[in-house]
């Protein structure tokens, strides 16, 4: 016979032969559950040959962007816009300088008595390290920046290019406000972004809102921007419903947003330097 503490009837080895089953499918169904959970969290990148830099730019020109963001003093903020909407204004007509303004805005909504400037430099780095070297030299804008450096609380610029597929931004007519959306995207990301976008963008011109597409170069890295125009925030609210009436916006924003850290939106004003009016 066999010892009292290792007989089993048989009725007993078939609950434990169902438990052992349904123990490993639940083991399944949680390491599945893990893995579905876990695809919100981490995010497979497929291995580059290349700089995004260079698939995702455009090819026809080599113009290089600087977009600036000033955090102006409150009690500030008008003699700010007067003073640099002088030197910036004769930097951009000044033919001995390869820059140009593009755009110069005061946020509305989102980070207050903020002043952005969208530079562009025509011919690359070799344009932004002559405009930099001229402008050590140059004695009126040294004045300027000594008395804006009181007037302001902080900044940050970046160097950034612009993508392939988005419209060049182009002077136009106004009054507009525009809108700056910034993505923060986990590294390794733009391309992936790029690819979607690429196709989507044709959803968002046909109001003619779409202004430029950047992604940065140098400062906060995987960074994009996207540049919108409206003639008010109702137009805004409706252009964006409206999108979403379009087949295959919706697999844009379910794409990309996993790309995503964080974002955020500014509504801004023209200045009148600014060529995008």
């Amino acid at each position: 016979m066999w010892p009292a503490r290792m007989w089993k009837s048989p009725a007993l080895l078939a609950r434990s032969s169902v438990a052992l089953t349904l123990t490993r499918a639940n083991s399944k169904e949680e390491q599945q559950d893990k893995g579905w959970f876990r695809s919100f969290f981490v995010h497979t990148v497929n291995q580059r040959k290349d700089a995004h830099s260079n698939l995702l730019s455009k090819k026809e020109t080599s113009s290089l962007y600087k977009m600036q963001f000033h955090n102006v003093k409150p009690e500030c903020l008008d003699v700010y816009n007067n003073l640099s909407g002088q030197i910036l204004q004769k930097l951009h007509n000044d033919p001995e300088y390869p820059c140009e303004i593009v755009g110069s805005w005061n946020t509305l909504y989102g980070e207050q008595d903020q002043a952005v400037h969208l530079w562009r430099f025509s011919g690359g780095y070799p344009a932004l390290t002559d405009a930099m070297e001229k402008l050590l030299q140059n004695k009126e804008y040294l004045e300027y920046r000594k008395e804006r450096s009181k007037m302001l609380l902080s900044r940050k610029n970046q160097l950034l290019l612009e993508f392939s597929f988005w419209n060049e931004p182009l002077p136009r007519r106004g009054p507009n406000i525009y809108e700056l959306r910034t993505y923060y995207l986990k590294p390794g990301t733009m391309i992936e972004w790029g690819n979607n976008w690429a196709r989507a963008i044709r959803f968002r011109q046909e109001n003619n809102e779409a202004v430029g597409g950047f992604f940065s170069l140098v400062g906060d890295l995987y960074v994009v921007h996207h540049l919108w125009a409206y003639t008010d925030l109702q137009s805004r609210q409706e252009t964006r419903n409206a999108a979403w009436q379009k087949p295959g916006w919706d697999d844009c924003v379910y794409y990309t947003v996993p790309l995503i850290r964080y974002m955020e939106s500014r509504i801004m004003m023209p200045l009148k330097v600014s060529t995008l009016q």
